[in-house]
């Protein structure tokens, strides 16, 4: 059976960020159905999640992980994907474990297959409640509508960053642009916080420097790159070559990304649209919000892209200050939009 989370108190500054998932990013209605997936680690965000469910008047099922099977999981358990099933809406709200990724693409598999309103909130922290998920999320989507709008008419972006980034991206029409912005629709699952457009590129070459952060579980792992920059050649789509002083953190990277035969290939092109989030914190949910370029090495997303080929990995990479240029229209200086 589900689980039902009893806190004596509900912490009173998550509530806004709660309330605004709930309310604004998911739009939960009074007749509908949500599934909140959880883990021990996260349970007093989850009920405050819950408690918004409650007020809305909803039917829900709360699921707390380790009651279901022990971490890492290997696959999501039968009875929560059973019940995910049965939602229109649903959260997932809980901190990742190494190795787990192939366990929340059987979730994502059931909320694509379901078009479920899916709001992945992996990793949250109490400091995303207070920040990005306070944001004005309904201005954030008007910002990236009209982002989306003018990338979609753009053959290469290019960008750079005075820590030395400078790549360019070429697109192709057949490979769509999305925009997950924190207003989730049926379309498209989002992280929350939301505040993102991104696409599947058709090619990419040049050098991206990661001063920000990795994503996964390296992310936990190895925090701001500030100091001990990840830097990436890419040639042809591919990565050519890595650097960085924490020899770890690249040999990690490295092994990362050649797990299957296209886990170093930029599998997602990505801008943050999300205003709130103005400093890197070392936490790749909120971090790869932040104005500026994101790439990613791996998966794809093709169900939603249409891209023609897969990954079982997926590892983001996030660098600060960027400008950026539209087919020679700069669109960003030094990390603010110019649109």
């Amino acid at each position: 059976m589900p689980d039902r989370l009893t806190i004596d108190t509900i912490d009173a500054e998550l509530v806004p960020g709660a309330r605004n998932a709930i309310r604004v990013c998911l739009q939960l209605k009074p007749e509908e159905r949500i599934t909140i997936i959880t883990d021990e680690a996260t349970r007093d965000i989850a009920a405050a999640l819950q408690a918004e469910v409650e007020d809305v008047g909803a039917e829900h099922a709360v699921f707390l992980l380790e009651n279901y099977d022990s971490r890492p999981l290997r696959n999501m358990p039968p009875v929560i994907l059973d019940d995910l099933a049965q939602s229109q809406v649903s959260i997932f709200c809980a901190q990742s474990q190494t190795g787990e990724l192939g366990s929340r693409m059987q979730m994502s598999s059931i909320v694509n297959r379901n078009h479920i309103r899916h709001g992945h909130m992996v990793n949250i922290s109490r400091q995303i409640m207070l920040e990005g998920m306070r944001a004005d999320f309904r201005a954030i989507d008007e910002l990236s509508q009209r982002l989306i709008d003018r990338a979609r008419q753009a053959r290469k972006i290019t960008c750079a960053t005075p820590a030395g980034t400078d790549f360019t991206a070429e697109f192709s029409p057949s490979l769509k642009w999305l925009k997950t912005s924190g207003i989730i629709t049926p379309e498209k699952w989002g992280n929350l916080p939301g505040g993102e457009i991104f696409t599947s590129p058709m090619n990419t070459n040049g050098r991206f420097v990661v001063d920000g952060v990795v994503g996964d579980y390296l992310c936990a792992k190895y925090g701001d790159l500030h100091d001990t920059p990840l830097t990436i050649d890419v040639r042809d789509n591919r990565i050519a070559d890595l650097k960085c002083d924490h020899i770890g953190l690249r040999e990690e990277f490295r092994n990362y990304t050649t797990t299957d035969e296209n886990s170093n290939r930029v599998g997602e092109f990505a801008i943050g649209t999300n205003t709130a989030c103005a400093r890197v914190i070392g936490n790749i949910l909120q971090d790869e919000k932040i104005p500026g370029v994101h790439i990613a090495f791996g998966h794809p997303y093709a169900e939603h892209t249409g891209a023609d080929w897969f990954s079982k990995t997926h590892i983001d990479c996030v660098g600060r200050n960027f400008d950026i240029w539209f087919d020679g229209d700069q669109v960003m200086r030094g990390g603010k939009f110019l649109i």
